[in-house]
């Protein structure tokens, strides 16, 4: 016997709040049928979510109970980041396995329609049945990339006559007298508030529902692939009411702010969806207060997903990855949205639990420096299916057997320009330091991330740091070196006042 650590509706705000009310199961080990020694995969994201933003990762106010039990029951990669932290091209390098340069989205587009290898078609190609539930972000938005089934909730993109949501036709068939944005809070917008609406209409409810309706009912002899793509916490700051309340008193922390972001201070535009901009203390507190209970949201989902695949006996035959696209910068540093290099945007959650047998310790942290590249692999692997080692990424699970085993350097990080032409950057992080180089203009940031994880102190004019600092330049120039005279030039890093928004690697480029 063992006590469950997932936690489902009932209990999961006693839990949140501290009191244990977690009750008795057994862990299960049965296999699928076969399934054979392959494992099932149960990947879930969500998408802008900070890698702060977890219990486990010591954020001083948020609750995460379900995700903190999947980190002490495996390994909580505390220096994962969103190599292109916007949704499309982070998604890319999640469907791939590469880094920008070689999946050729440099900054925020369409995914291509179909790429050499794709996660879920590599997968279904070794027989494993492929099921994508929520936001996938295709175009077209059907274009599967190799899943059997997709049930979509796409509700923040335009609706065509081609195309709509499942999750928007559940809700008229649920609800044909009421609108689905009755919260009245743009997909971008700053600004939060409790939904609107009965909590079982909200798309995270929904989402939780269609995935653990598809764990209970799954009947095939194939280990599954099931990828669940939560579309919260990004904006709407939306939570339900209960979650809203969750965070009415808490401590929230404040903005960070810094002397070199005090160029944002100024607001963007007059529109709700501002880039940048000090709002005010209690703007952002009231942003972070839906953040926070949208995250928390998820979480809830997270633990009944978890709870479903362990009622099926299946707990200790499935790897389990958690991770998002990109994070959130909720007003620190006067910026807000997605897209820049520093550490609310770039750095995510990523979460790994091994099934049993593969050599994996519970509870580790390593803080070798992961992306999304390196996710793909890791299901490969895992599946047995050769073909990895042409791929960017590298498998995790080699951190989870020994978090002190050989591992890269570093990792690049990039963004074509994004909201404005000075918004463009390049960038190398080991998660203990991080260079960004400015393309617009070609200025510079350093910061000491052991010393200022934060980022308030940019440390490129310091002297002490001059030997530093020209080590991680020439780093950077030297990854950046194979594009050509466009991005390194004699051997500098070289001025991008243009958009170079696809490599010639991206399908169907010239």
């Amino acid at each position: 016997m063992a006590e469950s650590v997932f936690l489902n509706r009932r209990n999961f705000l006693a839990a949140a709040g501290g009191v244990a009310t977690a009750a008795s199961f057994n862990i299960g080990r049965a296999r699928a049928a076969g399934g054979g020694d392959r494992p099932h995969i149960l990947f879930l994201m969500a998408d802008q979510f900070r890698g702060d933003c977890l219990d486990v990762d010591g954020h001083p106010v948020v609750k995460t109970p379900n995700l903190d039990a999947i980190a002490h029951g495996g390994t909580h990669f505390s220096r994962a980041y969103s190599c292109t932290p916007t949704c499309t091209p982070a998604r890319a390098a999640l469907l791939t396995g590469l880094a920008p340069w070689r999946h050729g989205m440099l900054g925020y587009g369409k995914i291509a329609e179909k790429y050499p290898v794709e996660m879920p078609r590599v997968l279904a190609e070794s027989g494993y049945h492929t099921m994508g539930i929520g936001k996938m972000h295709f175009s077209p938005q059907r274009g599967g990339h190799g899943f059997h089934d997709m049930i979509l909730d796409e509700s923040g993109r335009a609706e065509t006559t081609e195309f709509r949501s499942d999750y928007l036709s559940w809700f008229m068939s649920e609800a044909p007298t009421l609108n689905y944005r009755a919260t009245g809070i743009g997909w971008n917008d700053h600004t939060a508030k409790p939904y609107a609406l009965p909590e079982r209409l909200h798309p995270t409810a929904w989402m939780g529902d269609t995935a653990v309706r598809f764990l209970q009912e799954y009947d095939k002899a194939d280990p599954f692939f099931l990828k669940v793509s939560f579309a919260r916490p990004h904006s709407p700051y939306d939570p339900p009411e209960r979650f809203w309340r969750m965070y009415e008193d808490a401590p929230i922390p404040p903005a960070v702010h810094s002397d070199w972001s005090q160029k944002y201070a100024p607001r963007s535009d007059g529109s709700d969806a501002i880039w940048h901009g000090d709002m005010g203390e209690k703007a952002v507190r009231t942003a972070r207060q839906g953040y926070y209970g949208n995250v928390s949201f998820v979480d809830e989902q997270i633990g009944r997903i978890m709870d479903a695949l362990d009622k099926r006996g299946w707990l200790d035959n499935t790897l389990v990855v958690f991770t998002a696209d990109h994070g959130d910068m909720t007003g620190d540093h006067n910026l807000w949205r997605k897209s820049y290099a520093y550490e609310p945007s770039a750095r995510i959650p990523m979460l790994l639990r091994c099934p049993k047998g593969m050599g994996a310790a519970a509870g580790q942290v390593c803080a070798k420096p992961t992306e999304l590249r390196d996710v793909l692999p890791t299901f490969m692997e895992a599946a047995g299916v050769p073909g990895a080692e042409n791929l960017d990424g590298r498998s995790l699970l080699a951190l989870a057997r020994d978090p002190a085993a050989q591992w890269r350097e570093f990792i690049d990080l990039e963004h074509d320009i994004c909201y404005d032409k000075v918004n463009h950057w390049n960038a190398l992080t080991d998660g203990r330091r991080k260079y960004i180089f400015h393309a617009y203009d070609a200025s510079e940031q350093f910061f000491d991330l052991e010393a200022d994880p934060m980022e308030t102190h940019d440390l490129t004019s310091a002297s002490e740091r001059a030997a530093e600092l020209k080590k991680w330049r020439e780093r950077l120039a030297t990854h950046l070196s194979e594009r050509g005279e466009a991005f390194v030039k004699d051997g500098q890093l070289a001025r991008r006042p243009e958009s170079f928004q696809f490599s010639p690697n991206y399908p169907g480029k010239a």
